[in-house]
């Protein structure tokens, strides 16, 4: 979330979570067309460019599951006058003793502990878990949106979604009580930093514990029961590895990185088994990179860019595009593709510092590398969405015509663009005199509608990545640690939900309505906000959580409640904003139909890789940038361990990690002898030849 403007384990019941001390990450040998499984008792499984089905083989169990399907809808949806709804007791095979375990509203849902909660789900939704096959897609989140294991419409279904921030990816204003407790913290770097420093294990309890209780299986279930059907996920490179040695600072010094590596991998597949579970799909989002691509505490450490931008910017965004490839190999096998159709490739980077010319030609080096593992076409390999870079989607209309299912993601955010302090609690513009809130009801239409449109017709699938409630920039530690805030005095007003009259609440209710209706396709930031020990406690930052709204009612109870909003108040305000509107259809490349990734060689003769120049690079020092070399070894994601279930044989594929065999390629590493400027705040180290950094000189 960002504007150029702002700046004790539980058992998983979908996975095995190794000990502290085992290598859980499989390391790609290339001396061999398999993967090698460090400390893994399970044999290698050599990949396949095939897509494989979800399901076992054998016609019976296809006749079962659809039978489940079929009493779902008859008991779980039709049924919902019951006040309960018992589902299961279906065996998945002749001579099985395991059940396909399904339920709509009400549901009991036993947890990973032994406990209960109830499933609320008023919209036809019903999860599914079956023991046997973890990688089972037959869960529905609602009776609108398609099952899992049924094709999603770009032209007809609608993404209401919700980001998990700050879950993996820990930020100021989302985890409060972390930085609170360890003073000097500005963001992951520093505060990893200061848990470490105080003992050997307390990075690793402090972050586990938060990943294991910030957002709880219960969450999804709720967030499912809200008539949500997607879940952007925000990740950091480090769930794949750290570097030990990114560079010299300016005293001499080798640096590390300092986050927990790996380790929050677990929970990430985690998460992805509990979208499965309730028929949620999920936009997996990288969210941090090497270097920083923004400077924000959000991308791993808050200060400079480097990230192909200056003396280290090559470098950090070659490494970068290892972290992509090693995630499009995980989420492009069968295993995951239903339920992780969407990947962001990098949240946010800041287009007018890294140069417009030079992020086209990463976006274009990324979608060449990811369409080469997976194929283009409907379910080979995902979505690949790219960040409008701050400038809106208008910016990329024209950003390769053909290419196969792109994806634009906006972040529309009236926030940080000045103080606003016009009130919400008074007659909304444009409503029906009794419709609260001022002119931002209005003024979210106006000014996304139209371009949301024109980019559908001209770019293709068009999303807002992040949006959130907020008019204004209140909100502990919204701007970061020691930043004020551009409202100004009266912030304490917006970080107490506890205060806020009926008025407020309504007017701000409507702000969402119309946010949601201009935007279509979406993801709130953000599901939740945790509670801060500051002041009067509780949640501070009231506008960003979308579970405190849903409680407290300023977001609705049904986001199809937003449909038409935008009509309403053009008609009452007597003009329309809403320009030329769409169809609902997408040429067909754009969504994986014919001549999806064929595009024109005039639309790619300038997107060079390495591009040409970089910013703060004078041109002639270009063939001296430190550069790492591709003689290293991948590191490849571990899949999904069995649960160890007593009396169940988990019989479906696990996958390992890898989908396209023929893909490998080394990784980048540093060069043997060569003393790197810091790769994260290189912006004073000189540019020379003779520090043996060029790639070809070791």
């Amino acid at each position: 979330m960002s504007s150029p403007q702002a700046s004790a384990l539980n058992h998983a019941s979908l996975l095995d979570i190794p000990g502290e001390t085992t290598s859980f990450l499989a390391i790609k040998d290339h001396s061999s067309d398999e993967l090698q499984y460090h400390h893994h008792s399970n044999p290698p499984i050599t990949p396949s460019r095939r897509r494989r089905p979800w399901f076992l083989a054998g016609g019976a169990l296809i006749l079962i599951l659809l039978a489940v399907v079929l009493l779902v809808y008859f008991v779980g949806i039709k049924s919902h006058h019951t006040s309960q709804t018992t589902l299961g007791g279906v065996t998945t095979g002749p001579g099985s003793n395991v059940q396909v375990q399904m339920g709509g509203d009400g549901s009991m849902v036993t947890r990973d502990d032994g406990s209960t909660f109830t499933y609320r789900n008023s919209f036809g939704g019903y999860w599914a878990s079956n023991p046997e096959n973890p990688y089972d897609n037959s869960a529905k989140v609602n009776s609108w949106t398609p099952a899992l294991n049924e094709t999603w419409d770009w032209g007809t279904d609608r993404i209401h979604g919700v980001n998990l921030g700050g879950l993996f990816v820990i930020e100021p204003f989302i985890s409060p009580c972390l930085f609170l407790e360890n003073g000097g913290a500005m963001d992951e770097w520093t505060l990893s930093q200061i848990l470490a420093q105080k003992g050997p294990d307390v990075l690793q309890q402090t972050l586990e514990d938060h990943y294991n209780t910030f957002i709880t299986e219960e969450d999804i279930a709720q967030i499912a029961g809200a008539g949500l059907n997607w879940i952007r996920l925000p990740i950091p490179f480090w769930a794949i590895e750290k570097w030990d040695d990114v560079g010299v600072d300016g005293t001499g010094a080798h640096i590390a990185e300092p986050f927990l590596a790996r380790t929050c991998w677990r929970y990430i597949l985690r998460v992805l088994g509990w979208a499965r579970k309730y028929g949620i799909r999920v936009n997996l989002d990288l969210h941090t990179i090497p270097g920083s691509q923004n400077g924000y505490n959000h991308s791993g450490r808050a200060g400079t860019i480097n990230w192909l931008k200056g003396v280290m910017g090559l470098a950090n965004a070659e490494r970068s595009l290892d972290y992509i490839r090693i995630l499009a190999e995980f989420i492009s096998q069968p295993e995951w593709s239903s339920v992780v159709p969407m990947f962001g490739v990098l949240n946010e980077p800041f287009l007018e510092k890294v140069g417009k010319d030079q992020l086209r030609s990463f976006y274009y080096k990324t979608y060449e590398m990811i369409r080469s593992i997976g194929g283009v076409g409907v379910g080979n390999g995902p979505m690949i969405s790219i960040h409008d870079g701050f400038l809106g989607p208008q910016v990329w209309e024209d950003f390769l015509p053909g290419a196969d299912r792109l994806v634009i993601d906006q972040h529309p955010y009236f926030a940080f663009l000045a103080a606003n302090r016009d009130p919400v609690n008074i007659t909304a513009t444009g409503g029906n005199g009794s419709t609260l809130g001022g002119k931002w009801p209005l003024q979210a239409c106006n000014a996304w509608a139209a371009g949301v449109n024109d980019s559908r017709k001209a770019f293709g699938v068009t999303i807002a990545g992040e949006f959130s409630a907020a008019i204004n920039d209140c909100g502990l530690f919204l701007d970061g640690i020691n930043a004020a805030p551009a409202y100004g005095a009266g912030c304490d007003y917006w970080e107490d939900a506890a205060g806020w009259s009926d008025a407020t609440k309504a007017g701000l209710r409507e702000f969402v309505l119309a946010s949601m209706d201009a935007l279509g396709d979406w993801f709130f930031w953000t599901w939740k906000i945790g509670n801060s020990t500051a002041g009067a406690g509780g949640v501070q930052a009231p506008l960003w959580s979308y579970s405190l709204g849903l409680q407290e009612g300023w977001i609705p109870h049904d986001p199809r409640e937003a449909a038409g909003t935008c009509a309403k108040l053009w008609a009452g305000a007597g003009a329309n904003a809403e320009g030329a509107p769409w169809d609902g259809t997408f040429a067909p490349y754009m969504t994986g139909g014919a001549g999806g990734g064929t595009i024109a060689p005039a639309a790619t003769q300038s997107l060079a890789w390495p591009p040409p120049s970089l910013i703060d690079v004078p041109a002639e020092s270009m063939v001296d940038l430190p550069r790492y070399t591709a003689t290293g070894t991948v590191a490849t994601l571990p899949p999904l361990a069995a649960t160890r279930t007593a009396g169940v044989t988990v019989t479906a594929s696990a996958g390992n990690g890898w989908f396209d065999a023929m893909d490998d390629a080394p990784a980048v590493t540093p060069i043997a002898g060569c003393a790197y400027p810091f790769a994260w705040d290189a912006g004073e180290a000189q540019i020379s030849a003779g520090l043996g950094c060029v790639s070809g000189q070791q």
